[in-house]
């Protein structure tokens, strides 16, 4: 113990003034001073990590506990650095120092303590946070300490310290902005998520009126690539940082795994992932070739085959029956467990596998066009490769035989040349002979032919069934046969792309039921073209209807596009929809990344109220963007609750109509477009 504080022991009576050593046992908090609110966990924190860094920096003020009669007890009532004191008692609870720690004091007895501690307190400044970021900056640069030790030494979290660390980098001259005030701390934190000091000042003299942060983020990540890109899943973070690449992160909001900062190079790692992948596929399953591509090259313009049903051999029915009765057992078996065991979990994944397997082998190429096709290797929109085979390019096809026929008694030449049959070319014969084995002219094929198409769409009209097969095969032979032009319908289906309007559409449910119903009739379908039309006239009533269907439902497009004035077209849509009493809620849900993410906070509020009640539309108001569109999804979750665009008229008529459930008014009604219009007083709705 130091002289001063022995002297504090043995005085009757402190003089005031005197900078003594008190022992942290004899301090106690003064009940004037002027902080009644007391001091939050993470200010003593912070103070108790300064101490233990940098010792007391200021003494603490007190001054002498009495008793009735005025005597001194020995104890010190602390009138300012009480929060200091706090701080030195948490330590001592740590076990890192001793109760009896001395502690340097002022004694104060001239001033009222109330006021002096009111004073501490309103008299002062706080650094500006400008002031604050650049500081911590220095600390990492100049003395080579981490966000961990700057953190230690601070009482604050490393997370904390690499926020300030960022902000302490943004440009200076943006900080000067900062400090004049023309720019918040959220413009700065978004200017924040890049340290490239040309970039940041770039964006800020582009800004417009429009000074929202979520622009200058967007702005500064335009040429970047989010980490929840499909390109960014496919390679991994990992793989791009050894490969060179940066990821920038956004301290200051969920950035879900950041930034990729260069996108070309992204590019090119998953085309060479890719090809790996294609090279693989060559040489395991003996593809003639493989093209890599990140998009879905629609406009290739190749014919397409499928593979074609075979039949098992013996052992392999065998072993799937086998394989097959004992996943059935053990299922049964299992049904009521509530976990399964470790080596019966094992189980079903090799059986599950050993099924897969067999099932696969159902279904093959013929060996001639893995002689002659290929594959195309693409970049699924869940970031996982996917593999497209049996495309046949033009030059790989079977070339058509040089002579066909043409109809009673013609045939057609390598030139496309109609002559009639048994005549023979002798070109030592004279004029006569050689005007006699002339092709038809065309004027005369066109008129026979014009003549002959008149007949064929008067009888097709009188035969509906024909009619049918006819319009099956037209659709057929476009859908499965790509190229073949093996149809002489004029009726040309086109089928728009929908994963250009929607993106990750083709990892739905309802995209692969679809893809799967597709592929079941492919496997059916005859290998060669030319066998299609009795394929198909062999079919009965229902199999010839249900492919007509299937063809037809490939055309329906009810895609609104911005540029398009086609209403009598979306209106016959909804018809459609109606007379199939299409329910959109068995293939799609209201969700933040399908649509509450992406509309306004009046949009979600308008369908909380429709959905649910305005009490808990209510409830949302307070809140900013995202929280708000991930708690009204929960809260639309198992309501049925769609959007007008993606209602069918008459069955949300006759669920209003038969609802048992209160219908509620709200203040916003959405109009037919989409939109959402003031019915009377509007919701109050908190700024972003």
């Amino acid at each position: 113990m130091t002289i001063h504080a022995k002297n504090v022991e043995t005085a009757t009576v402190s003089e005031s003034g005197t900078e003594v050593f008190i022992p942290l046992n004899k301090l106690k908090k003064s009940p004037r001073n002027a902080r009644k609110t007391p001091h939050s966990e993470a200010t003593i924190e912070a103070y108790a990590a300064s101490i233990a860094a940098k010792g007391i920096l200021q003494n603490l003020v007190v001054e002498p506990e009495r008793d009735g009669e005025g005597t001194e007890t020995g104890f010190y009532l602390v009138s300012i650095g009480e929060g200091r004191r706090l701080a030195q008692m948490l330590r001592v609870r740590r076990k890192q120092i001793k109760k009896t720690e001395p502690i340097r004091c002022v004694i104060d007895t001239l001033n009222d303590p109330h006021e002096i501690s009111l004073d501490e307190n309103v008299t002062r400044e706080a650094m500006h946070p400008a002031d604050q970021f650049e500081a911590f900056r220095r600390l990492n640069e100049e003395r080579g300490w981490g966000a961990e030790e700057i953190a230690a030494r601070f009482g604050v979290t490393a997370h904390v310290v690499r926020q300030r660390l960022r902000l302490g980098a943004v440009s200076p001259r943006l900080m000067q902005v900062y400090r004049d005030g023309d720019l918040t701390l959220d413009h700065l934190m978004a200017f924040a998520i890049t340290e490239d000091h040309a970039r940041q000042e770039q964006v800020f003299d582009n800004l417009t009126y429009n000074r929202d942060a979520y622009i200058i983020r967007r702005e500064l990540t335009r040429t970047h690539v989010a980490a929840t890109d499909r390109r960014a899943i496919f390679i991994g973070a990992e793989v791009f940082i050894e490969a060179g690449g940066m990821i920038i992160r956004d301290l200051f909001t969920e950035d879900r795994g950041g930034f990729y900062d260069d996108a070309a190079m992204l590019d090119r790692m998953v085309i060479e992932k890719l090809q790996g992948v294609a090279e693989a596929v060559m040489q395991a399953e003996g593809w003639k070739w493989a093209d890599v591509h990140i998009d879905y090259p629609h406009a290739h313009g190749l014919r397409r085959t499928y593979p074609q049903l075979v039949t098992l051999s013996e052992e392999e029915e065998a072993a799937y029956a086998a394989a097959l009765e004992e996943f059935n057992r053990l299922t049964e078996e299992w049904s009521s467990a509530e976990e399964l065991s470790d080596d019966v979990d094992k189980r079903f994944g090799k059986l599950e596998a050993e099924i897969e397997r067999i099932d696969a082998l159902r279904q093959t190429y013929d060996p001639d066009v893995f002689a002659r096709g290929g594959v195309f290797v693409v970049l699924s929109h869940d970031g996982t490769a996917s593999i497209e085979r049996g495309f046949i390019r033009a030059e790989d096809d079977r070339p058509e035989t040089e002579v066909q026929e043409a109809g009673d008694g013609y045939t057609i030449n390598g030139d496309g040349e109609i002559i009639e049959e048994g005549i023979i070319r002798d070109p030592d014969s004279d004029d006569e002979a050689e005007d006699a084995g002339k092709p038809l002219s065309d004027l005369l094929v066109r008129d026979l032919t014009a003549h002959r198409t008149l007949g064929l769409r008067l009888a097709l009209g009188e035969q509906p069934d024909i009619a049918l097969i006819a319009v099956t095969h037209t659709l057929a032979a476009q859908a499965f046969y790509q190229g073949a032009e093996a149809h002489c319908l004029e009726i040309r289906p086109t089928s728009t792309y929908l994963a250009g309007h929607a993106d990750g559409i083709e990892d739905t449910a309802a995209a692969k039921a679809l893809a799967d119903r597709h592929t079941g009739w492919a496997a059916d379908m005859p290998g060669d073209v030319a066998d299609l039309w009795g394929f198909i006239a062999a079919l009965d009533h229902a199999s010839v209807m249900a492919l007509f269907a299937h063809c037809a439902s490939l055309t329906v497009n009810a895609v609104k596009q911005p540029w398009e004035r086609k209403p009598r077209a979306h209106e016959t849509a909804d018809r459609l929809a109606t007379a199939l009493a299409l329910d959109m809620t068995a293939h799609w849900r209201p969700t933040v990344r399908t649509y509450l993410g992406r509309i306004t906070k009046a949009h979600i509020l308008a369908a909380v109220c429709e959905a649910v009640s305005n009490e808990a539309a209510d409830r949302l108001v307070s809140l900013k963007k995202q929280p708000m569109a991930e708690a009204a999804e929960q809260l639309l979750a198992g309501t049925g609750w769609l959007p007008v665009l993606m209602r069918t008229t008459e069955l949300a008529t006759l669920a209003a109509a038969g609802a048992d459930e209160p219908q509620w008014e709200t203040d916003l009604a959405v109009t037919d477009n989409g939109s959402v219009a003031e019915k009377g007083e509007p919701l109050h709705i908190a700024a972003e």
